[in-house]
């Protein structure tokens, strides 16, 4: 069995490399505190970040959406699978960050990862006149969609408008985007948005914005990223996931009338792919709501007690928390076994917190990756701080 033997020395040097991953199995709904294989943890590792996925009202209106709608849609948007429930949330997620777009309309996606890849190929797909400008900690989804669209692309350093400046001028493209995330998910900073989006406007192209981590925790709102710096332009294309912080689950994409029309006939993850089922958009309404509503508002007002606290509380020599404001909190350690070894002793200790390591990151920048909750309580964030403080001196 020379094939499987192949395969075995590859995972084999991964696990010699401290790289090779393993799944934990939780037992209880996710939260700030989850029962895993029988022992219950605090976890700071998830991306619920206002702690909505186990919301009383939203539960009962997923429930109220499966007697509706039933549990499958059945074929895909294009054929019979576009529900009432679709339609009703792509209406209401326009109107949630319209007031950033102009003539704003929305398409819903199962996933981020479907969503940015619809959005990159199926603006640049086949088009042999176009540039793709990707940043460099871009989430892997976006690098993969400016793969598959065979366009050229050209990826800039780090927030570093100067050299993303210098290529859109040397550009001769028609069809020029610029994608970015908002919040990069594994450094918690947030891209410079404005200055991007002026770039674009000078140079005649596209702004693709990767919302997965600011929206719903970003803005007075929670409206994301485009309300936080309060950004208006027809140049932008908006993508935010409703898994974190909405706490359900897909994701969406709003932009101009025109553009989603486009998304609608060209984008093949959306044209060739069974719409998700409709109870979870039902269920996404109530999400919204609570996102735009005073409970929502108290969360995010929390999630930032929280942010402040952490920051303040951490006392660290060699180890080196990345400078963020928002629920995502890491702090580089750079070896790999040393990562995985803080990882395992802070679960020993009751705590569930990521150990990312490259790919994800690259080499010598692996670190723990802290993502607070509004669920969570000071008291539990003190009992962090004093576990990772206590750990680097060890």
């Amino acid at each position: 069995m020379d094939l499987l033997n192949q395969l075995n020395r590859q995972l084999q040097a991964l696990d010699e490399q401290s790289l090779l991953r393993k799944r934990r199995t939780v037992d209880s709904p996710c939260g700030p505190r989850v029962l895993v294989e029988g022992r219950e943890v605090l976890a700071f590792c998830s991306n619920d970040y206002l702690g909505l996925a186990n919301h009383r009202k939203i539960k009962l209106a997923l429930q109220e959406g499966a007697a509706i709608y039933g549990v499958g849609s059945g074929a895909s948007h294009l054929i019979s699978g576009h529900v009432r429930a679709h339609a009703m949330l792509e209406d209401r997620l326009a109107q949630f960050v319209g007031a950033h777009l102009e003539s704003p309309r929305a398409i819903s996606f199962s996933t981020g990862y479907m969503a940015n890849l619809a959005v990159v190929t199926g603006l640049t797909a086949g088009d042999r006149d176009a540039e793709i400008f990707s940043e460099a900690l871009n989430h892997a989804s976006l690098i993969d969609g400016a793969r598959l669209s065979r366009a050229k692309v050209s990826v800039y350093p780090h927030a570093d408008l100067n050299a993303l400046a210098a290529l859109l001028k040397a550009s001769n493209a028609a069809t020029k985007l610029v994608v970015t995330d908002s919040v990069f998910s594994m450094d918690g900073d947030l891209a410079p948005l404005p200055a991007l989006l002026a770039l674009c406007e000078q140079h005649g192209a596209w702004l693709v914005v990767d919302d997965a981590h600011g929206f719903g925790t970003l803005g007075a709102n929670g409206h994301g990223a485009l309300e936080h710096f309060d950004l208006r332009s027809p140049y932008l294309i908006y993508m935010g996931t409703l898994g974190k912080a909405a706490g359900v689950s897909g994701a969406f994409v709003a932009a101009h009338e025109t553009v989603i029309e486009t998304l609608i006939q060209k984008a093949r993850p959306y044209i060739f792919t069974t719409a998700a089922p409709p109870a979870l958009a039902h269920a996404l309404l109530t999400s919204l709501d609570l996102l735009e509503g005073e409970e929502g508002r108290n969360r995010r007002a929390h999630l930032s007690t929280l942010v402040a606290q952490l920051d303040d509380g951490l006392r660290l020599k060699r180890w080196q928390r990345l400078p963020s404001t928002t629920a995502i909190q890491p702090i580089l350690i750079g070896d790999n076994a040393e990562t995985m070894r803080a990882g395992a002793a802070l679960y020993e200790q009751g705590m569930w917190v990521g150990a990312i390591r490259p790919p994800t990151v690259a080499t010598g920048t692996s670190r723990l990756r802290v993502t607070l909750s509004a669920g969570h309580s000071s008291i539990e964030v003190a009992k962090l701080i004093a576990a990772i403080n206590a750990l680097e001196r060890t």
